[in-house]
């Protein structure tokens, strides 16, 4: 029953949605027909086509549901005939598909750009598309992201009140305002994948189920836009780096280079490749230059056509984080461009750059900048400096798992040791 309502409660919700312009209410009648399901199914077995039973039982409380009030007689009218013949159609074995599968999919496109409208703050967006694209439950997201049960709850309501109160339509948008609402979608995508890939606080440095939803997401993206580079450049990035999660994770973080790539998944990496195929297409023929999803996943590439991290084609990596601070300027590009710069023209050259991000203050309290220099510094053969600043970097990660990295990595270097860098987030760095 789980992975059914997992993969037909974004469909249900988005069709009901469609319905009674309410994703609150849509979701009422979704759960309404689980509860149904979980009663019947039992006794009666599982029908042939469970989606279309649990959209007709849906649609039925819907119906029952606009009866009951008075003030919905008009919504009721505009059901049409369609449904009223779904009151008389057979109820179990026999019911048909309710929606031709473009209108279905019409249906799940506009509930991902509602439930990732920029008119939420960006924890609500990504709390309400888990609870209605990924079928995640309150309490799965809020042990995800470590949080109390009872604040995501709020977030979702909230969030729902705020679609609502501005009446934000259910549909897809166009021209200028269908850039910026895929930027705020393909962004909550990006955010899920990056909390499970290194988690922000916790024991476990990971969180597979989140990736999980995420590549998810991400391949349904592709689907629904097929003409999009960067939603193909988002799937190509994910892809790659879901292909070293065997790799990545011991008793504490191995770092990128350490790993063993003979476990990287070369399924997942042949399907980066294509679909990073598809963005530089898809981006060719607008005449357009490659986003920052598809610029990351480039990078990703490159370490993915390694087969030793000795032969990694640093220059390249470093000329595209030079492309990528060009269209998408950040402190984080910045940080894995000094790391780039260090592996293709030398440790010197690259912690200037840390150093000078680190004069700016924009990442103050962010672990990864000084475990960055911590690495250049060991690398210069500067090891007090490095040690002092690998434990400035535990001092500030709330992941356990990679405290005890960072520490191990400080005490390395009070014994003279070498070593390298975990990979962080989805930058490919």
């Amino acid at each position: 029953m789980d992975a059914v309502w997992r993969i037909e409660s974004p469909r249900l919700v988005a069709g009901l949605t469609r319905i009674v312009h309410d994703i609150g209410v849509a979701e009422e009648l979704a759960q309404d027909a689980l509860v149904a399901a979980l009663e019947q199914w039992p006794r009666e077995g599982v029908p042939r086509n469970p989606g279309a039973w649990l959209m007709t039982t849906a649609k039925r409380r819907a119906i029952d549901q606009i009866r009951r009030n008075e003030t919905f007689a008009r919504k009721l009218r505009l059901l049409g005939h369609e449904l009223e013949l779904e009151q008389d159609a057979a109820a179990f074995g026999d019911v048909k598909e309710p929606d031709d599968p473009r209108d279905i999919e019409d249906d799940l496109l506009r509930l991902v750009f509602v439930a990732c409208h920029p008119v939420l703050p960006r924890e609500a967006r990504v709390a309400l598309t888990l609870r209605l694209l990924g079928g995640l439950t309150t309490d799965e997201i809020a042990r995800a992201f470590l949080v109390a049960e009872s604040t995501v709850a709020q977030r979702i309501v909230r969030a729902k009140r705020t679609l609502a109160r501005e009446r934000v339509p259910f549909e897809v948008p166009s021209g200028a305002a269908l850039a910026e609402r895929l930027a705020s979608v393909l962004e909550v995508v990006y955010l899920i994948f990056n909390e499970g890939y290194a988690a922000t606080a916790g024991d476990d440095w990971t969180r597979p189920g989140l990736c999980e939803d995420a590549l998810r997401l991400a391949r349904v993206l592709t689907g629904l836009l097929p003409r999009e580079p960067e939603a193909w450049g988002l799937a190509a990035l994910l892809e790659i780096q879901a292909s070293r999660s065997a790799a990545r994770s011991g008793p504490t973080p191995v770092p990128l280079l350490e790993q063993d790539r003979g476990r990287w998944d070369p399924l997942l990496i042949r399907r980066g490749f294509t679909a990073l195929a598809r963005a530089d297409a898809a981006a060719k023929a607008r005449g357009a230059a490659p986003g920052p999803y598809a610029l990351q996943a480039a990078i990703a590439a490159c370490h993915a056509r390694a087969p030793r991290p000795e032969e990694t084609d640093w220059r390249t990596i470093a000329a595209l984080y030079d492309a990528l601070a060009a269209r998408a300027p950040s402190p984080v590009v910045e940080l894995n461009r000094a790391v780039a710069v260090g592996r293709a023209h030398g440790p010197a050259a690259g912690l200037a750059l840390a150093d000078a991000l680190a004069a700016t203050g924009s990442l103050g309290d962010y672990h990864l900048l000084p475990a960055v220099r911590g690495d250049l510094l060991a690398s210069l053969g500067r090891r007090a400096e490095a040690r002092t600043a690998f434990e400035h970097a535990a001092a500030l990660t709330r992941n356990n798992a990679e405290r005890a990295f960072l520490l191990a990595r400080a005490a390395s270097c009070a014994e003279g040791a070498a070593g390298g860098s975990a990979d962080a987030g989805s930058s490919g760095s």
